[in-house]
């Protein structure tokens, strides 16, 4: 592939992630986004008071738990839009009592009730702040995206169509579309997570030798100073990307050995902690004073409530579908699902790509030419052990970042009802390059570039069609009756609740209404559908909750939905 081909299709596929990330940030509407509803007030108190919130359980807060979060995302959001009146949010912000958090078959997705006389274009006050923060979290995500590119192209510099398939791979996954396309911290701690560890790779010892031909032996202050400015960024971003400083105290210690050089270490040390402090240790020691905790985490559970019982491994393996379905792509409050056949193939997917990945590790290793000396004496076997550690650092400062991120995870899900494969965004770079890597893994090169673009393809096609498909009817209003469909509902009622609605009358499901005479029968654990056939009268500013009771004999309640 020439260099102007690889760049073409790069700017391609940047382009096509923006466009993607603004259709969703449009099309899906304002607070429907997982936590945008608590995130983006965040963003306004910030721009009404430049200051902090200091969380206190026990107290409602439009923001809840994300007032604990560190604050570099909704800082640099407020930035954006402090000149906006924002004063209209809790009117644009109504929070829907009724809301169906997980995938049912008669949900109620809404996060928040809507008013489309204010949601509608043009747009202004909180909704023109919401839209901006979301354009300012697309180009962040094409930030993350174009950084996974450089983070391939540097673990494997032969193989630029690999860089190219993990960075369609990253863009194109619906999950990733939709929360770029929303407010939402995410979007700021993936490029910069990246950042850090595309600069860690880039200071890694050359397999052939070190220092590099050309190179000079001087420590490189300049570049751990530029290092430990993002780590301190991204420490200010979210505590996800903690995992990086110790990496980079590993990576530091690598260097230092490899030049024996007690300069590197102690100069490369100092120069990446000094700056990382600077910029995040106002952050950590804030939440010391206010909550005795270094992140602020104690407060963050007590709001947002934790399990009654820890989950263990086998708890959340059982959680696995759900985590998956976080990953690929579920919308809204996590209650907007993809069909069912979709997580199947995108499961079926990583399994080949895992097992892709075995068989390329046994390739390699098959076709590595053996020592001259006919290999790797007990003499020498600490000399091979770190012979492998530095011909393979690239792969292995990633493999460290991932369970940097996933071990963390774990206890967090553990402890939280946040088994959310989102979380584990940060690593995004290291998920794609493994999925590209272990699909051509099975083929020869020519052959497994086609594997990879297939797959990224197919990821395009869902992210092109979920807003359509799925995420706008999800939230579209039912269409007014016609007088034909009014005279023909089944059971006709004419019941006023008050002066705001009126019940014109009910029908039934097939399975019941279509059994002999119309009484029918329905098994225990089975379903009985009920249409309800509505009027507005008059708005209202109260919330009604229209319940369903299914009564046995003696009228006990049998089945209920609220």
């Amino acid at each position: 592939m020439s260099e102007r081909t690889e760049r073409a299709l790069l700017a391609a596929i940047l382009a096509l992630f923006v466009l993607l990330g603004m259709t969703y940030s449009v099309i899906v509407p304002p607070f429907e986004v997982s936590d945008e509803k608590w995130h983006y007030p965040m963003v306004k108190h910030i721009a009404d008071h430049w200051g902090l919130p200091v969380q206190e359980p026990g107290v409602e807060t439009p923001w809840r738990q994300e007032g604990s979060q560190a604050p570099l995302y909704y800082f640099l959001s407020a930035l954006a839009t402090c000149w906006i009146d924002t004063s209209d949010m809790e009117t644009v912000r109504h929070l829907n009592p009724h809301v169906d958090p997980g995938a049912t078959p008669d949900g109620n997705v809404n996060l928040v009730v809507h008013n489309p006389p204010l949601e509608s274009f043009p747009w202004r006050g909180t909704v023109l702040a919401v839209h901006v923060v979301r354009l300012l979290s697309v180009l962040m995500g094409a930030a993350a995206v174009y950084l996974t590119y450089l983070i391939v192209r540097e673990v494997l510099p032969d193989r630029p169509v690999l860089a190219l398939g993990a960075a369609a791979v990253h863009a194109f996954t619906p999950m990733v579309v939709f929360i770029s396309g929303a407010v939402n911290n995410d979007n700021l701690i993936v490029p910069l997570c990246s950042l850090a560890l595309l600069m860690l790779l880039r200071l890694l010892p050359d397999p052939s030798g070190f220092p590099k031909p050309g190179g000079s032996r001087r420590v490189p202050v300049g570049r751990y100073l530029l290092l430990g400015v993002v780590l301190g960024l991204a420490a200010l971003t979210k505590s996800s990307s903690l995992a990086l400083t110790v990496i980079t105290a590993l990576v530091v210690v690598v260097r230092a050995v490899r030049r024996r050089s007690w300069a590197e270490f102690f100069a490369g040390g100092a120069a990446t902690l000094l700056p990382l402090l600077l910029v995040a240790g106002w952050w950590y020691l804030r939440n010391l004073r206010l909550y005795g905790d270094l992140t602020g985490f104690n407060a963050f559970f007590e709001i947002l409530g934790t399990r009654d019982i820890p989950a263990d491994l086998a708890q959340l393996w059982r959680e696995r579908y759900s985590f998956a379905a976080g990953y690929w792509g579920n919308f809204g409050g996590i209650n907007v699902p993809m069909p069912s056949w979709i997580y199947t193939v995108l499961n079926t997917v990583v399994v080949i790509a895992g097992l892709g990945l075995v068989v390329a590790a046994v390739k390699s290793q098959i076709q590595k030419p053996k020592a001259q000396n006919g290999g790797i004496g007990v003499g020498n076997l600490g000399l091979g052990v770190w012979a492998f550690v530095i011909r393979h650092s690239s792969f292995i400062i990633c493999a460290l970042w991932a369970l940097g991120v996933v071990v963390p995870w774990s206890f967090w899900a553990s402890t939280t009802w946040s088994s959310q494969g989102r979380l584990i965004f940060p690593v995004l770079p290291v998920w794609s390059l493994l999925l590209v890597l272990g699909l051509s893994g099975w083929l020869p090169r020519r052959w497994g570039r086609w594997a990879v673009a297939a797959f990224a393809l197919f990821l395009l096609c869902l992210s092109a069609l979920a807003p359509w498909l799925w995420i706008s009817p999800a939230y579209a209003l039912p269409e007014p009756l016609t007088d034909a469909q009014v005279a023909a509902i089944p059971h006709r009622l004419e019941t006023d609740f008050g002066r705001a609605m009126r019940l014109l009358g009910y029908g039934l499901g097939t399975e019941l209404s279509s059994a002999s005479g119309g009484a029918g029968g329905v098994e225990p654990g089975g379903q009985v559908e009920v249409t309800l056939y509505w009027e507005a009268l008059a708005p209202t500013d109260r919330n009604y909750t229209v319940f369903v009771h299914l009564l046995g004999k003696h009228d006990l309640l049998v089945a209920q939905r609220d």
